[in-house]
């Protein structure tokens, strides 16, 4: 097990440096000289000198990259241009709150997919199944831009229930949380149906119910011989949450890496930008690594498989 995950680590070094590298490309290549779009038009020759020289942009670009590269290496994300704190700091007074969102969000969602996956499999071709199929189209159909404000109409503005923004108690939290879990719930529901369906119709399955197992022990054992197409989207969508947290923070005003992305790039602050950017690849690649890394805590074969490989 431990050389399996050396092994897949060591596999996420190049995505981690190619990643990196986009990021880096970031400020170099998109249209115009991002050091007068920091400082506006309004910007003298020196001011622009000035500010150019201290951010190493004066300089050949493998110079800057191989900079870049050995700054991250240090977790030296650079300063920021609006309020001249290190931009791994300013990024880390906002990461509690984005976890604290994309944590309750994700355990919402795997506490509403889960169990109306289950019921729509067990009972399949039924009407539970065409409810939840139903629903989990809906789900799918609602983005985040459109399912935050119509949150906030009714359970805000018209029953006056839940704050509409800002963070503070656990009503802060129920609005942004629903609007990234349902899509979220949407598509594991959808993939919770469709895997225990077809394990459900595996031979093994069969064997089970003729020795006299329980309805119960069956779901329960088909579920874990297919969670892993389930932890796969899981993976995916956690970055996806991170994602659709930059739309759902600026709607609620909630105070997290999404905002302070959306909030930075009107600033033109681009050291933030690159740190906020880094920060959600890298969490793509790591809940992927983690996928990975449970495929055989989930699945025995795979552990068999291999070694017999």
């Amino acid at each position: 097990m431990i050389r399996f995950l050396a092994r897949r680590l060591v596999l996420t070094v190049p995505v981690v440096l190619g990643v990196a590298t986009l990021v880096f490309l970031l400020i170099h290549l998109v249209p115009g000289d991002p050091i007068e779009a920091m400082l506006g038009e309004g910007a003298t020759p020196v001011e622009v000198a000035a500010l150019r020289t201290r951010l190493g942009l004066d300089k050949p670009l493998l110079r800057q990259y191989g900079a870049f590269l050995a700054a991250l290496a240090h977790a030296d994300l650079g300063e920021s241009l609006r309020t001249n704190q290190r931009v791994a700091q300013v990024i880390g007074e906002r990461l509690p709150a984005t976890v604290e969102l994309a944590g309750t969000a994700a355990v919402l969602a795997l506490l509403l997919a889960i169990p109306a996956g289950v019921a729509a499999a067990v009972r399949g071709k039924g009407p539970i199944d065409r409810l939840a199929t139903v629903l989990m189209l809906l789900g799918l159909s609602l983005p985040s831009f459109y399912l935050g404000p119509l949150l906030a109409i009714v359970f805000s503005v018209e029953l006056g229930w839940l704050p509409v923004s800002g963070r503070g108690t656990v009503a802060h939290l129920v609005l942004p949380a629903l609007t990234l879990a349902v899509p979220l719930a949407a598509v594991l529901g959808r993939m919770a149906r469709v895997s225990l369906m077809r394990e459900l119709d595996e031979p093994y399955i069969l064997a089970a119910r003729a020795r006299g197992a329980s309805p119960a022990r069956v779901v329960v054992h088909a579920l874990r011989n297919g969670l892993i197409p389930i932890v796969t989207v899981f993976a995916l969508q956690c970055g996806a949450v991170l994602t659709g947290a930059v739309i759902t923070e600026t709607i609620f005003a909630w105070p997290g890496v999404g905002r302070l992305l959306v909030q930075s790039i009107g600033f033109r602050d681009y050291p933030v930008v690159q740190g906020c950017v880094l920060l959600i690849a890298i969490t793509y690649v790591a809940a992927n690594f983690v996928a990975d890394a449970s495929y055989r805590l989930l699945d025995p074969r795979i552990r068999s498989a291999r070694r017999e490989a």
